[in-house]
């Protein structure tokens, strides 16, 4: 019980030194919960949206995925005959069944052809009106398409786009474009997690989506009363046979919830990670406060230790008050973690993923994740500070308070720093030699991690010598002030190990993706420049294949030397070797492609490869099925025959564009699969003749006008396109590093704040001798900027070493120039200066007002 009131008693006593400590368990905490209430949320949103629009039973084409719906290689959606509904009708059990049609390979745009598709990257749905639509739609305003020239809208994309009755809209899909005017608006009765849906009359839907009548995507079936899901579907599945697929509600929402699972799985953990980074960086900020604490109460511990205390129940003292510490951080953090989930579901609203907070989940696993979590952080890492507590002697009762501990690292803590360093740098080392990249990962993971325990065990040692560096670079120039600066930051080097630690972590993480990001556009570059010889490529950027009349509008672009089209089939391929090969890619391309792609062969000639009857495989496969130029392979084609082709050209492994691809002719292709199952192009490429190419760029986009789902890119686009890309991830990632940024700059604050406390006496010694209120401020901000500094330059150097090594691991998989962003890297590092100076504000502010006679006074 004494220990437990001295400890409250000291726990309130500090309060306001523990306020930032606590903000690190809350803002940690936080993050925790937030993700978790954040993605349970979304599962639950789903999950209730796939329960309300799936039907007792469903039945759709044999080609259709788990989603529902699959784009074949003409771009339609697979269908099933509507005789189909007649003979699904007759199942014992089924009360009523509707058929269906829906496609998401498709475009829509308003009446000046702007994309009218959701920008976070959800499927845009056309379908027909039906009854299982009305389950989860109210009509707001207008009514349902009834003719070819009506069309009804979601309310969420209407208010977006600001559409309304009346307004033309544009559906492009494979069999061409359909416009119609909005006759109705409806309004989702469940959540829409950011879909943009538009719906025809049936009959319509099948002409534009399928271009031909009496077709059905799917058949909904509804039970009669009394009649299970699992009973109707065995009923259904009977009456039909085995030629497509029968789904209870139950497998249909769960094979859609499978389809989004991996996506929220992916974000759930990543963000955990970063959650993880920031309680990292917490760690060393709580380990700094109790040991300034300890510190500042030596003679307070020597007299408890001189009246009678024992070790453990000093130890035991600073545990409790660390145990106080992390339950109202945590319990804070939990609070704020529900409100941190609001804000995401907020701002992923304004990205386009609706999501409402009448789905708000929290689980009670979460708050209990949050509080543990935080609390056991907390203790641990208050252990080492209460057992330097517990040996405090009670002659210690005689010398000053605040005397520190420890002047320098010790040299036990040096050699195990410099052991795990140059394990870890081993370890690199390593990664960076291996063989394969599969392997090398392995080493590259130990390194990362002993080298940072490393750097973060021997900082005190390596703080001397930096802030050395840095103090005679940056603040000799300052005189007296900057010297002392220097002292301060050089005084308790463990301190100053410790804080720019937990800056070193973040800046490390910002250093090794930036230079891992910066060498992957580098080296596609480099890729793009050395081996397309193309002018343009023609693309969908929302995977819609080419349709013959786009391509047609291309070929007939004036300035343009030759026009390659490129197509990807499906076959069954059977090897030398006697192994046959289900569901294999072929890509089958004009003779053309051979120069539009300069690929490397190992063995005979690419433009070979395109002559009749022939093919090329890429290295790793010939190796693996025995095939050498000359062998034969029988290609069993998808909706064609069989062919025996022959290998004319081996293609290099080590590619990054078209990696692993094999080649045909689309006339061998056209041999073998009958026009009217033959696949549409994926992607068009063109060549400008000599001298005329911004002419044929223009002239391009201009003959595809009238085709918007398609984007035209030169090699410059291409490349920008390429380079944004990466660009907007790694934004994501240095957002969700902001978080331990942020703990870190609390670590400075915190650790300035209780230095002034501790020096106080000092200061109000100087002030007595002549130093202004400025040249206080500016003393404690420039240690504040040294230290800063001090971890950019720790965090930096391991970062540039972590990327150069990923980099190796990369050049394995073909990506092999290395790029340092020195833009970025020396942007970050005059950034840390100014993250200095600002944590510098509070205590720098807080020093200049002490009372001189008061601070002399302290003891």
């Amino acid at each position: 019980m004494t220990v437990m009131k001295t400890s409250m008693r000291n726990f309130f006593a500090h309060k306001g030194r523990m306020a930032l400590s606590a903000i690190a368990v809350l803002l940690s905490v936080a993050f925790v919960c937030g993700t978790l209430v954040f993605t349970d949320t979304m599962s639950t949103t789903f999950d209730k949206l796939f329960a309300a629009t799936s039907s007792d039973v469903t039945v759709s084409a044999k080609g259709a995925s788990d989603s529902g719906e699959t784009t074949s290689g003409n771009g339609k959606p697979p269908v099933m005959p509507a005789s189909v509904l007649g003979e699904i009708r007759k199942a014992q059990g089924v009360k009523s069944a509707e058929g269906a049609v829906f496609s998401t390979s498709v475009t829509v745009v308003d009446a000046d052809k702007d994309n009218l598709s959701p920008s976070s990257g959800a499927p845009t749905i056309v379908g027909g009106w039906n009854a299982n639509e009305a389950r989860t739609m109210k009509i707001t305003s207008g009514a349902a398409p009834r003719s070819a020239d009506q069309i009804m809208v979601d309310a969420d994309t209407a208010d977006k786009h600001d559409l309304k009755l009346g307004d033309e809209i544009g559906v492009i899909s494979a069999v061409g474009t359909h416009t119609a005017k909005i006759s109705g608006i409806a309004d989702f009765t469940v959540t829409n997690p950011g879909a943009a849906i538009f719906y025809l009359d049936t009959k319509t839907a099948q002409q534009t989506l399928v271009g031909e009548s009496n077709v059905y995507t799917n058949v909904n079936v509804t039970a009669a009363t009394g009649v299970s899901d699992a009973q109707l579907k065995k009923n259904v599945t009977a009456e039909l046979g085995g030629d497509f697929q029968v789904k209870t509600a139950k497998e249909t929402a769960d094979a859609n919830q499978k389809g989004v699972e991996g996506f929220m799985n992916v974000m759930k953990y990543a963000m955990l990670g970063f959650a993880g980074i920031a309680f990292l960086v917490g760690i060393f900020l709580i380990i700094n406060t109790f040991s300034m604490l300890v510190a500042q109460r030596t003679r307070e511990i020597g007299l408890m230790r001189a009246i009678g205390s024992s070790r453990k129940q000093v130890n035991r003292s600073v545990l409790v008050e660390a145990l106080l510490l992390g339950v109202v951080g945590s319990v804070l953090g939990v609070g704020a973690g529900v409100g941190l989930a609001i804000g995401l579901m907020k701002l992923m609203g304004q990205m386009g993923m609706e999501l409402s907070t009448d789905d708000l989940t929290v689980a009670w696993t979460t708050p209990v994740v949050g509080l543990v979590l935080g609390v056991i952080v907390t203790v641990l890492a208050a252990y080492l500070p209460a057992r330097r507590a517990g040996k405090i002697s009670p002659m210690a009762a005689l010398r000053d308070a605040g005397a520190p501990a420890d002047a320098k690292a010790g040299w036990i803590r040096a050699a195990i720093g410099t052991v795990l360093t140059g394990t870890g740098g081993f370890a690199l080392y390593l990664a960076s030699a291996a063989d394969k990249a599969k392997d090398g990962s392995l080493w590259l993971g130990l390194g990362v991690v002993l080298s940072l325990i490393g750097f973060v065990v021997i900082g005190p040692l390596l703080a001397g010598a930096v802030v050395r560096v840095l103090g005679a670079v940056l603040l000799r120039m300052f005189g007296p002030v900057g010297r002392m600066a220097e002292r301060n930051a050089l005084r308790n080097p463990r301190r100053t190990g410790a804080t720019g630690a937990a800056l070193m972590i973040g800046l490390a993480l910002v250093a090794c993706l930036s230079v891992v990001g910066s060498s992957m556009v580098a080296s596609a570059t480099d890729q793009l420049d050395k081996t397309v010889g193309t002018d343009f490529i023609i693309q969908s950027d929302r995977s819609q294949l080419v349709t013959p009349q786009a391509v047609e509008a291309v070929k007939s672009s004036p300035d343009l030397a030759h026009v390659t089209e490129y197509k990807s089939a499906q076959a069954d391929f059977t090897t030398p070797d006697g192994k046959t090969l289900k569901d294999t890619a072929i890509t089958a391309a004009d003779p053309t492609y051979a120069t539009d792609l300069r690929t490397e062969t190992v063995a005979g000639k690419l433009p070979d490869a395109y002559k009749a009857d022939s093919m090329s495989v890429h290295e790793k496969f010939a190796k693996d099925h025995g095939i050498h130029l000359g062998s034969k392979i029988k290609v069993a084609f998808k909706d064609g025959s069989a062919a025996d082709l022959t290998v004319r050209a081996i293609t290099s492994s080590d590619v990054v564009i078209d990696a692993g691809s094999m080649y045909t002719s689309i006339s061998t292709l056209a041999k073998y699969v009958p026009a009217d199952k033959m696949p549409l192009d994926s992607l068009v490429f063109a060549s400008a003749k000599d001298g005329r190419q911004d002419a044929a760029y223009t002239s391009l986009k201009s003959a595809l006008h009238d085709y918007p789902q398609y984007i035209v890119r030169d090699q410059t686009d291409y490349k920008d396109a390429l380079k944004d890309q990466i660009g907007q991830l790694l934004n994501m990632i240095y957002g969700l590093l902001a978080l331990a940024i942020i703990v870190a700059i609390l670590g400075v604050v915190n650790t300035l704040a209780l230095s002034v406390v501790e020096r106080t006496r000092e200061i109000g010694l100087m002030r007595a001798i002549g130093l202004s209120r400025r040249q206080l401020r500016r003393m404690i901000r420039m240690e504040s900027v040294v230290i800063a500094l001090f971890g950019a330059l720790l965090g930096l150097g391991l970062g540039m070493g972590w990327g150069a090594t990923a980099q190796q691991l990369l050049a394995l998989e073909g990506l092999g120039v290395l790029d340092i962003p020195w833009p970025t890297i020396i942007g970050v590092f005059i950034g840390s200066a100014f993250v200095g100076l600002f944590a510098a504000l509070i205590p720098a502010f807080r020093a200049g007002r002490m009372n001189v006679l008061n601070a002399i006074a302290t003891e």
